[in-house]
């Protein structure tokens, strides 16, 4: 039979000790397992955290998971909640300074599945993706506010294999014109990523934008090319002019790419 917790209404003095040691360990996060490597009464975690939970010093982000209640770094904690993650796609773009909108729900990569969930008032959304494909994260803040993020180059490739977690197509192809890239990421990256779509759609824009600092990434791209024809926006009609040097069916035309760029589309 399971021993009912006690709920008291005052801090009692394992309490304070608890909430000292998170001070002391500056540690604003943390799992159960977790807080056993520094606390001193184990016999009674469970009760001390509930407790303190349900005085509002502590906030049950889920099973085992918890964070101070005025901790409110969405970043972190959607990154927090499920292991081996970052924030990427449309979230990542924002914090780049790659495109002014701003998403209402954050987005994380991660390779485990995750359901959507909302804390704090925050919307998550995770992206599961193969182990394979996990590459190009870094990290931004410090100590209790560092979390992972894929870093411009990942940030851009994963937007073109995924697009719908993008914040919309031009916005995307506008964040390729304005930003300078490194080649040789874009080039491991793509490898990681093993999207032919998205390998063909790049070569192409990049081309198109006379990248100089991407011909290596144009000659390793135009190598991937194959006869299947793709569409340059993905969610478009399969209409348009044939472009054969890239296999891929022009629905948005080169002039209105060209207006896209120009913040005229």
């Amino acid at each position: 039979m399971t021993r009912r917790k006690k709920i008291t209404k005052m801090l009692t003095a394992s309490q304070m000790d608890f909430l000292k040691q998170l001070d002391e360990e500056e540690i604003s996060l943390f799992t159960i397992d977790v807080a056993k490597k520094f606390v001193s009464n184990r016999e009674n975690l469970n009760e001390i955290i509930e407790n303190l939970a349900h005085k509002n010093f502590l906030h049950r982000l889920e099973r085992g998971k918890y964070c101070r209640s005025t901790f409110r770094d969405e970043y972190v904690i959607g990154t927090f909640i499920v292991e081996d993650s970052a924030i990427a796609y449309w979230s990542a773009l924002n914090l780049h300074g790659l495109t002014e909108q701003f998403p209402n729900t954050v987005f994380v990569q991660t390779t485990r599945k995750k359901n959507p969930v909302s804390i704090f008032g925050t919307n998550y959304q995770f992206i599961k993706i193969n182990p394979q494909k996990k590459s190009g994260i870094t990290y931004n803040g410090y100590g209790n506010y560092k979390y992972p993020i894929t870093d411009i180059e990942k940030t851009i490739i994963d937007c073109f294999d995924l697009p719908q977690y993008s914040g919309g197509y031009a916005e995307l192809i506008r964040a390729f014109y304005r930003i300078k890239l490194n080649a040789e990421k874009l080039i491991n990256y793509c490898i990681s990523v093993n999207n032919m779509a998205t390998i063909k759609r790049l070569g192409f824009l990049a081309e198109l934008f006379d990248k100089k600092e991407l011909l290596p990434f144009i000659e390793f791209a135009r190598t991937k090319v194959n006869r299947t024809y793709n569409l340059i926006d993905p969610f478009g009609e399969n209409t348009g002019e044939s472009n054969s040097a890239w296999y891929l069916r022009l629905n948005l035309s080169k002039e209105v790419i060209t207006s896209i760029i120009q913040n005229q589309y």
